[in-house]
């Protein structure tokens, strides 16, 4: 059983993408072929906003936004505890300070009234000038950005959405990816939209962000590409990816999305009552990157890993570790009872096998292990 089904994936699509990868081979337009700019389009039409930019991984992606809002030494960012690293990592990179906020206990997104608390304490202490927010929809589930976008307005700080697990949720129908004044996305092989290495993405209505991105993605670029009016970095989405995720992208609309949230529905289904199961709040709809589980303490949580691993089932612990606590970030003041939540999510979460090609078969049998754990 696999945790996240490439393979299968592969299989039921082999000659789509053998083909796309076979027309690029032979245009041998391998940097900026016309699949690049048709992938955009797509995206953008998608997700519903003006401009999509490809880049090379969804690190880069949340680089080049703040890069191009001039993020930098003096700055504080607010990033969700309970995320990957390179969120933080990239404040950091610019030369920022992240300010990590602990997150909701039922949706593992940014806790909106303690962001609001973050906010005012920063203000107050008068040693960092906040700049921007970054929530992450974590899991496939997009964070609160009707909160997130007062709070925002409030105190005049710019919203970076990273939607890298997030591609496919929306809010109301409005889709992740949309909110904020950027978004980000990656395509790293295991997302909900993955390509066969890395690429990731920005998103954005702002018209003169958008053309100031794509010539920072592309060594500061001016009219061509020896006309260099800016200092910039080099990360494109190649033409192979680009003709990867455009076949991808129709199977993710077609059917993967739905089958991952009727998949969400079997699971809940047989475990409410066994386990804490993920919640949805109304009106919001997941991607569901991960089926993330909630166990009563660290010792059950490692004992229904070790279980599954028995019996052959992979699992994952997303994260083992909070960010307040990496020693990335050893420098930073941090309160550990600041972030009750999140360190109680570190010892108690679980994800379970996800994807849009399991079987009901696969989630009976997962499910008897978890029941029987």
């Amino acid at each position: 059983m696999e945790f996240r089904d490439l393979k299968t994936q592969y299989q039921k699509y082999k000659q789509e993408i053998d083909s796309a990868i076979q027309e690029v081979l032979t245009t041998t337009n391998f940097i900026g072929g016309t699949e690049v700019q048709e992938l955009e389009e797509q995206l953008a039409e998608y997700v519903g906003v003006n401009h999509c930019i490809t880049c090379a991984n969804g690190t880069d992606a949340l680089n080049l936004v703040m890069m191009a809002w001039d993020v930098k030494a003096g700055d504080a960012v607010f990033v969700p505890d309970f995320t990957f690293f390179s969120t933080g990592e990239m404040v950091s990179f610019r030369g920022a300070t992240p300010v990590f906020v602990d997150v909701d206990r039922e949706t593992f997104n940014i806790d909106t009234a303690k962001l609001e608390r973050a906010i005012i304490k920063t203000v107050e202490e008068e040693k960092l000038t906040p700049k921007a927010i970054i929530p992450v929809d974590l899991f496939g589930l997009p964070a609160d950005y009707h909160e997130i976008e007062r709070i925002a307005k409030k105190f005049n700080l710019l919203v970076l959405e990273d939607g890298a697990q997030g591609f496919g949720g929306h809010i109301n129908g409005q889709r992740a990816c949309s909110f904020g004044d950027a978004a980000t996305t990656s395509f790293f092989p295991a997302k909900p939209l993955g390509c066969y290495g890395d690429g990731g993405a920005i998103f954005t209505n702002d018209d003169e962000l958008a053309a100031l991105l794509k010539s920072i993605k592309i060594h500061g670029k001016g009219k061509n590409k020896y006309d260099n009016v800016r200092i910039g970095v080099n990360s494109r989405l190649d033409t192979v990816q680009a003709a990867i995720l455009k076949v991808k992208l129709k199977a993710f609309i077609d059917h993967e999305l739905e089958a991952v949230n009727r998949i969400q529905q079997l699971y809940n289904e047989k475990l409410a009552g066994i386990v804490e199961i993920p919640f949805i709040p109304d009106g919001y709809y997941s991607s569901f990157a991960q089926y993330t589980i909630k166990l009563k303490n660290k010792e059950q949580r490692d004992g229904l890993q070790a279980k599954l691993k028995e019996h052959g089932i992979p699992s994952m612990i997303y994260y083992l570790k909070p960010m307040h606590k990496q020693d990335a970030f050893s420098d930073l003041e941090a309160n550990h009872l600041d972030f009750e939540i999140t360190n109680e999510l570190c010892d108690t979460v679980l994800s379970l096998p996800m994807h849009p090609y399991l079987s009901d078969d696969d989630v009976k049998r997962i499910c008897e292990v978890v029941k029987g754990s």
